[in-house]
Formats: structure tokens, C-alpha cells, sequence
């Protein structure tokens, strides 16, 4: 530790590698008080607030930047020079502003010493030792803006608030305290509105980033999966290389390719269920998927339709024979055990939907980007359910799809 803290002291950290400040980082406690200014010299350029008379800072960068480091360091800095004393942070949710602006790995409570900063959940409050105060706000309460005023503020996802202009324009109007009041976003980039709005005006300042930029400190297993599974996608281009894509519908026709040669021996083949409980509602979705020796995946039948349950069991049980399938998978959130137990005399793996729709079918509508699953037939009813995900009211056959992709995408790597 004390050759360490020479070397801190003497050496002109711009000229160390990043591999080393990594590990002069990880030598120093993070919570320490005395060493309050080592920000600037372990961050990257790209971290640091630039240069010039901005009045908002916009990072538009990749998943795993070190955004949340960036904002966290940059308000630490701030109230240390005595630049504010009054900050907001406003996050989607009150819930992620506490658990990832403040408590979060990267939140403020991480960086400072515990005796520098003093948090109140229950009062929505954060104060440092010299006095400065920061109060907690969301996107979802936007009009708890209306009344305070501040010198500072950090928006954390500002591209994800479901109301992003008026909850916007809420701040702008606190905005007014001090000579210089300043604001620092950091969201990872989609094409709303207010986004291109502040890319155009004259006040503000846009650093753009990649998740790359910031390897050194991400695990090889997560920049191995990335890389792999979204790697020359719209979505990559969007969530790592952190650029503006101005569509991102999952999925174009061009991308949905029918395989017009003799299909190839499979080396699995499951059945996706998404079921339905009665035959006058959604439809049940029951989709054929096999994955060949090289990894490549074939959308090999669509059995979809509005069946009863006793209708939906029998043709996926004609399914499973004419296709020699191996597993049925089947999602349970509706229905549970008993959607199991009428499947008894088949290999059952169930599954529960934990995430969105659109959060599952991302990285299976990157498998279609990456010209890695191709459709045997024509299937023109589970086509326009791809073509029209986002606004389709229902995807059963798109769910179904999806379930057993997934299931074999994590059974081959």
C-alpha cells in the first residue's frame, strides 16, 4: 500500500496505463476521505466534465461506460470545489435513483468517505459534511419539481422517462440558483425527441461513448457475450457502441430469411408454447425450432392458433412426433402446474417470464440481424407478428418463438 501511494503522489497518472490506474484503484479504499481528488487523474478523457461555457453535459455512451461513475464523481467534485450546494437527481423512478445512482456499485454513497455524506431514504435527502443537499426525484413524479430551485442537477436514463419533455421542462425552471447553474445527463441513447433536441442546441455538450472504452474494468465473460450476441447489430450499435439509431424496430422483412436449400441435420429440435387457457382469447402460440451442428437456427413450423387446452395439448403432441422433437418448452405464468401436468406423457422444461416481451426478444431479433435463424417455409402469420411486434396487442407466436430460440441459444454456448 505505501509504494502505492508513492507512486500516486509523484508519478503523472496520464502517463500509466489504464491497466495500472485499474490497479492503484483497486489498492485504494474507494471510501477514503484523503484521497477525495484521485478522480482526475484515474478517470478517461471521455469522464471528465470539458472544457468550455456549457450549461449541460449529455453522455450518450454504451451499457457498462462507467456513466453512473461519471455522474456520481462529477457531483463529488462539484459540491467538493464548493461549485453547488443545491442538486438534484432525477432519475425514471425514485427506486433507480436510490439503487443505482446513490447505492448502486458506482452510486455517490460508494465514492465517498462515510463521514463525508449523510443519506435519508426516508426523506428522499442526501447531505455532505460542508452543508450541500441533494433531493431525490423521478420522471414519474415530475411535478415534485415544481417550487424548488437548485444549482446543480444529474439526470441519470433521461432516454427511458416515460415522460421525458415535461418532466424535463420541470427542471430547466429550477435551474436558477448561482451564476453558473449546470447539468450533467447520462442515459444510453435512443432516438426520442427531447434527445435530438439537446444534441442541437448551442448550451450543450455531447460526449459520446462505448462500452469498449471502459474493458478494463468489465468482466471477459460479459464483453465475450455482447460482442456475440449483438456484435454488428442496430442493437449493439445502440446499447454498446452507444450510437443514435433512429429506428430500431427488433425486426425488418429483409432480416426474416426462408431457407431455400435442403435443410441440414438437426442437432436439437424443442417446441415453444405460449398457452392459452380457452380457445376464445389470445391464441396459443406452438412453434417448431431446430439448431443445427454449426449453430445456426431454423424456425421449422408455426402451429399457432386459438385452440382449448385439451386442442393446443393434442397438436403439440402431433408436433413433437412429426418433427421428433426433444423437449417441449412451455411458459407457466398463466396456468402453472396444471399446463405441466397435461403435458406429463411429454419432456417438459417450463419457464417463467421474469422480463419484458421486448427485453426477451431482443436478443433473439439479433440472432435474425446476425443472419443466424432462418425460416423452412413460409409462415406469413408469425411473420407479421415479427413485422409488427411493437405495436401488435398480441405475440403469442412471436413468444413462443422466442422461448425455444432462447432455450437452445443457452443450451449450445
Amino acid at each position: 500500500m505505501l509504494f502505492t501511494l508513492v507512486i500516486y503522489q509523484y508519478f503523472d497518472m496520464n502517463c500509466i496505463s489504464d491497466l495500472f490506474k485499474l490497479e492503484i484503484q483497486k489498492a485504494l479504499p474507494r471510501k477514503s476521505g484523503s484521497y477525495r481528488n484521485m478522480w482526475p487523474h484515474v478517470a478517461r478523457p471521455s469522464q471528465l466534465p470539458p472544457d468550455g461555457d456549457w450549461r449541460i453535459w449529455c453522455i450518450i455512451a454504451g451499457r457498462g461506460f462507467g456513466k453512473t461513475r461519471t455522474g456520481a464523481e462529477t457531483i463529488k467534485m462539484w459540491v467538493a470545489e464548493g461549485k453547488c450546494k443545491r442538486i438534484a437527481l432525477l432519475g425514471s423512478t425514485i427506486e433507480d435513483v436510490k439503487k443505482v445512482m446513490i447505492e448502486g456499485e458506482s452510486g455517490l454513497l460508494n465514492i465517498h468517505h462515510k463521514n463525508e455524506l449523510k443519506y435519508f431514504p426516508g426523506k428522499n435527502l442526501l447531505q455532505w459534511s460542508n452543508g450541500a443537499i441533494a433531493t431525490i426525484y423521478s420522471g414519474e413524479s415530475y411535478e415534485g419539481l415544481r417550487g424548488p430551485q437548485f444549482d446543480a442537477a444529474w439526470v441519470d436514463e433521461l432516454a427511458k422517462f416515460n415522460k421525458s419533455q415535461e418532466t424535463w421542462d420541470q427542471l430547466m425552471l429550477c435551474m436558477r440558483l448561482g451564476k453558473h447553474p449546470r447539468v450533467i445527463v447520462t442515459t444510453t441513447p435512443r432516438p426520442v425527441p427531447l434527445i435530438k433536441k439537446l444534441l442541437a442546441r448551442k448550451d450543450v455538450v455531447v460526449t459520446h461513448g462505448s462500452t469498449m472504452e471502459n474493458a478494463a474494468n468489465l468482466s471477459e465473460s460479459y464483453l465475450e457475450e455482447i460482442q456475440h450476441s449483438y456484435g454488428g447489430t442496430r442493437f449493439g450499435a445502440q446499447e454498446i457502441d452507444g450510437q443514435l439509431i433512429e429506428s430500431l424496430s427488433l425486426w425488418k422483412e429483409s432480416m426474416i430469411k426462408i431457407y431455400d436449400q435442403e435443410l441440414p441435420l438437426m442437432k436439437c429440435i424443442v417446441i415453444g408454447i405460449d398457452p392459452a387457457m380457452t380457445a376464445a382469447g389470445n391464441e396459443t402460440g406452438i412453434v417448431v425450432v431446430g439448431v443445427d451442428f454449426l449453430g445456426r437456427f431454423f424456425v421449422l413450423n408455426d402451429a399457432s392458433g386459438n385452440y382449448t387446452p385439451n386442442q393446443w395439448m393434442q397438436k403439440v403432441q402431433e408436433q413433437f412426433v412429426e418433427y421428433q422433437a426433444q423437449l417441449v418448452i412451455v411458459e407457466i405464468n398463466q396456468g402453472g402446474e396444471v399446463v405441466t401436468s397435461m403435458l406429463q406423457s411429454l419432456p417438459v422444461y417450463p419457464v417463467r417470464a421474469s422480463k419484458s416481451k421486448g427485453a426477451r426478444a431482443m436478443p433473439i431479433a439479433a440472432l435474425y440481424e446476425q443472419e443466424l435463424v432462418y425460416h423452412a417455409k413460409a409462415m406469413p402469420e408469425l411473420c407479421k407478428q415479427l413485422l409488427d411486434f411493437e405495436s401488435a396487442k398480441s405475440v403469442d407466436r412471436v413468444d413462443a418463438l422466442v422461448w425455444a430460440i432462447e432455450v437452445l441459444r443457452s443450451s449450445i454456448r
